[in-house]
Formats: C-alpha cells, structure tokens, sequence
C-alpha cells in the first residue's frame, strides 16, 4: 500500500472555481473510479499562498492507480467539467504528486 499526497495550484482567482469542480464532480468521480481520498480536500488556513488545494489517495498497487486515474482521465463527465471551468482561461495551472510509503504505521 502506499499514498498519493496532490497539490493543485491554481491561476489567481481560479481557487473557489476549483474547488465548485471538485464538489460538483472529481469527488464523485473518484468513486466511481475507485479511487480512494483518505483526507480532506485541503486549503491553506494560514500563510500567503491561498492558491493551491491538497488531498491525499490510498492505492493498494501501482497497477491499480494507472487503472483508476486512466478511467479518470478518459471520462466523458470529466472532460465537459474541464472544459467549463477552463472557458475563461485554465484554472489549474500544476499539479504536483508524490508518491509515498508510510514509514510508521497509524497505532490507536
């Protein structure tokens, strides 16, 4: 198992254009591709750059991963919510990923 931490940064003014994305259909796209968020849609609650959103995914496999996100990628529902947040100039202008293996396992 290991972690996909994201960070979208976003052109200025574009972030709650964004996020409206995020709610109205990339949540409910994860679901239907498998693919699993295990944190909050994050912003920044303090500091200067108020433009990026952050959240963390959960795979099981690599394979499963390429599966998922080219399922994503290639939905129909997921092209037309592009399409209409970028009609007025792109709003996500990088997105950054790490991959990561938990070092320490999460103890109650």
């Amino acid at each position: 198992m290991f972690y996909e931490f994201r960070t979208y940064t976003c052109a200025p003014g574009k972030l709650p254009l964004v996020l409206k994305r995020f709610e109205t259909t990339t949540l409910s796209l994860f679901e239907k591709h498998r693919i699993r968020r295990v944190t909050p849609v994050f912003t920044m609650a303090v500091g200067e750059d108020n433009m990026q959103l952050k959240y963390v995914l959960e795979w099981e496999s690599h394979e499963e991963r390429d599966r998922a996100w080219a399922a994503f990628r290639a939905d129909p529902a997921w092209h037309q919510a592009v399409a209409e947040s970028d009609k007025d100039g792109v709003a996500v202008v990088k997105i950054a990923n790490e991959l990561l293996a938990a070092a320490f396992p999460l103890t109650d």
